[in-house]
C-alpha cells in the first residue's frame, strides 16, 4: 500500500469513527448540561458514582469476550472461514445473554456494599440494584457491536452509536425533568435498551451462517475467547476501579459537588480526543494485528497512526486549553467554573493519551500479553497513588495533575518496550510534528495558567491558530492533494495557498 493511500485509510476510518464519537460526546455534554441544571452538582456527582459502578460490574461480568470476539470474527473473515464465523457469532451472542444475567445478580448481591463504598450511605442501594438491568441490556448490545467491528462494518457502528447519543440524551433529559435525582438510574436503563434496539437493527443486516452448536460446544469455543478477552476485560476493569476509587476518594476527602466539578473537567478533556481513540480501537487494531509478523511495516503503521493522532488533536486540545473557562460556562453552570483549573491539567493527559495509545497495541499483536497486563496494572496502581498523593497536598486540581504525571510515564514506558519488541523509533516525521507542536502547546498551557483570562486567550488562540494551519498543511501532504478532504478544504477562501493542491 502507497503511503498516500496508508494515511488516507487510517483518515476516513478515524473521520467516520470520529464523527460519531463527536457527536456522541457532545450530546453527552448536552445530557451533563441537563443535569447540571436540573439536578446540580449532586446530581452530577451522583450520576458520576453510578457511571463508574455500573462500569466496574459490566466489565467483571462480561470477562472481556466482545472485545476478544471482535479478533475472532476478523481472523475468520479474512481466511474466509464461515463456519468459524457462524461458531463465534453464536457463542458470542449465547455468552453475553449468559454475562448479562450474571451482571443482574452481581448488582442485587453488592449493591449494599456498592453503595456504602461510593457514597459512604445505604442510601442508593435499591438504585444500583436496578443498575443490573443496564448492565444486562448494555451486554447484549455490546455483542451486537462486537460484530459489527469484527465485520469492520464502521459506518453501521457509527451510525448505531450516533443515533444511540442522540435518543439516549432525549430520554435522559425527560427523566430528569420528570424525576429529578430519581430520574438518573431511568435514564441509564433507558440509554442500554436504545442502544441494544440500534445494534440489533445494523447486526441483523449481515448475513451470519446458520451453525448447529451444543452448549458443551459453546462453552469450548467461549474458554478460547475468555483466555484473551481477560487480558481486555482486566484492563478495562483497571480503567474502571481508578475511576471507581477517584469518585470514592474525592467524595470521602472533599464531597459530592467536587465529585460533580471534577466528572465535569474530566469530560471536557476528553472532547477532542475521544474520536481519535475511537478510530483507533476501530480499525487501527486489526489492520496492526495483519502484520504481527512484520516489524518493519509494524513499526511504519505505529508511526502513521501516532502522526495523524496528534495532528488530529493537537488544535483541537489546544483551543479546549485556551478557552476552559468558556467551554465548562457553556456545557456545565458556573457553579462548574473550578473545572477550569482541572482541566488544563487533564488536557496534557490527554495529549500523552493520544501519543500513547498506538504503541500500546503492539504488545496485544505480539501476543506478549503478560507483558502488556504487568505494563497497565503497574501504571493503573501508580495512577490511583498519585490521585490519592494529589488530593492530599493539591486538593481536587491534584486528581488532574496525577493523570499528566502519570501519562508522562506511560509514554516512557511503552515506548522502551516498543523499542525492545520491535525496535521501534519514532520517524523524523513525527519528530518535526513534536518540535513544532510541543512548545506551542506548553507556551499557551503556561500562558493559561499565570496570565489574566484575555491576555491568556489572545496568546493562545494566536499559538491555536498557527499550529492548526500546520497540522492542516501536514495532513495534507500525507494523504496527498487529491484526497477528497483535501480537495474539500481547498475550496475555502484562502485555504489553496496553505495546502499542496495542484
Amino acid at each position: 500500500m502507497s503511503p498516500h493511500k496508508s494515511y488516507g485509510q487510517i483518515l476516513k476510518s478515524t473521520s467516520i469513527m470520529g464523527g460519531a464519537a463527536a457527536i456522541t460526546l457532545l450530546l453527552g455534554l448536552v445530557r451533563t448540561k441537563s443535569a447540571a441544571v436540573l439536578i446540580g452538582t449532586s446530581g452530577v456527582g451522583l450520576l458520576a458514582g453510578f457511571t463508574v459502578i455500573q462500569g466496574v460490574i459490566s466489565t467483571v461480568a462480561g470477562f472481556g469476550i466482545q472485545s476478544s470476539a471482535v479478533r475472532e470474527v476478523a481472523v475468520a473473515i479474512g481466511k474466509g472461514d464461515e463456519q468459524a464465523v457462524g461458531r463465534t457469532v453464536l457463542t458470542l451472542r449465547r455468552f453475553c445473554w449468559l454475562s448479562g444475567l450474571m451482571g443482574i445478580v452481581a448488582m442485587i448481591l453488592f449493591s449494599p456494599l456498592l453503595g456504602k463504598l461510593t457514597f459512604s450511605s445505604d442510601t442508593y442501594t435499591i438504585d444500583i440494584a436496578a443498575l443490573g438491568i443496564a448492565i444486562f441490556f448494555g451486554n447484549l448490545a455490546g455483542g451486537q457491536l462486537a460484530l459489527l467491528q469484527g465485520m469492520r462494518r464502521i459506518g453501521d457502528m457509527a451510525r448505531a452509536n450516533a443515533f444511540g447519543a442522540a435518543l439516549s440524551t432525549l430520554s435522559a433529559i425527560g427523566f430528569y425533568f420528570w424525576l429529578q435525582l430519581r430520574g438518573i438510574v431511568p435514564a441509564l436503563i433507558s440509554a442500554a435498551i436504545i442502544q441494544l434496539i440500534l445494534s440489533w437493527y445494523y447486526a441483523r443486516q449481515i448475513p451470519v451462517p446458520t451453525v448447529q452448536l451444543g452448549w458443551r460446544q459453546t462453552f469450548s469455543e467461549a474458554s478460547k475467547m475468555v483466555e484473551l478477552g481477560l487480558v481486555f476485560m482486566w484492563n478495562s476493569l483497571l480503567l474502571s476501579a481508578v475511576g471507581f476509587f477517584t469518585v470514592t476518594f474525592i467524595n470521602q476527602q472533599i464531597n459530592l459537588q467536587a465529585v460533580g466539578i471534577y466528572s465535569a473537567a474530566y469530560a471536557l478533556s476528553g472532547m477532542f480526543v475521544n474520536f481519535v481513540i475511537s478510530a483507533m480501537g476501530a480499525d487501527y487494531y486489526p489492520r496492526l494485528a495483519a502484520l504481527a509478523d512484520d516489524k518493519m511495516a509494524l513499526r511504519r503503521l505505529v508511526n502513521e497512526q501516532t502522526e495523524i493522532g496528534a495532528l488530529l488533536a493537537v488544535p483541537g486540545l489546544m483551543a479546549t486549553l485556551v478557552l476552559a473557562p468558556f467551554v465548562v460556562l457553556m456545557f456545565y453552570t458556573s457553579d462548574f467554573a473550578p473545572a477550569a483549573g482541572l482541566l488544563h491539567w487533564f488536557i496534557l493527559g490527554c495529549l500523552g493519551r493520544v501519543i500513547s495509545f498506538p504503541l500500546g497495541f503492539v504488545m496485544l499483536v505480539l501476543g506478549k500479553w503478560r507483558l502488556y497486563l504487568l505494563t497497565e496494572t503497574s501504571f493503573n496502581i501508580i495512577h490511583v497513588t498519585l490521585i490519592n498523593l494529589g488530593l492530599q497536598f493539591y486538593g481536587l486540581e491534584g486528581v488532574a495533575i496525577a493523570f499528566f504525571v502519570m501519562y508522562a510515564g506511560y509514554i516512557i514506558a511503552v515506548y522502551l518496550i516498543c523499542r525492545h519488541l520491535i525496535g521501534f523509533a519514532w520517524s523524523a516525521e513525527f519528530k518535526k510534528i513534536a518540535v513544532f507542536t510541543l512548545p506551542s502547546f506548553g507556551a499557551t498551557f503556561v500562558a493559561c495558567r499565570n496570565l489574566s483570562l484575555w491576555p491568556a486567550s489572545f496568546i493562545g488562540l494566536a499559538l491555536t491558530l498557527v499550529v492548526s494551519v500546520f497540522c492542516l498543511r501536514a495532513l495534507a501532504i500525507r494523504v496527498g492533494p487529491e484526497h477528497r478532504i483535501v480537495r474539500v478544504i481547498a475550496r475555502l477562501p484562502g485555504a489553496k495557498s496553505l495546502l499542496p493542491v495542484s
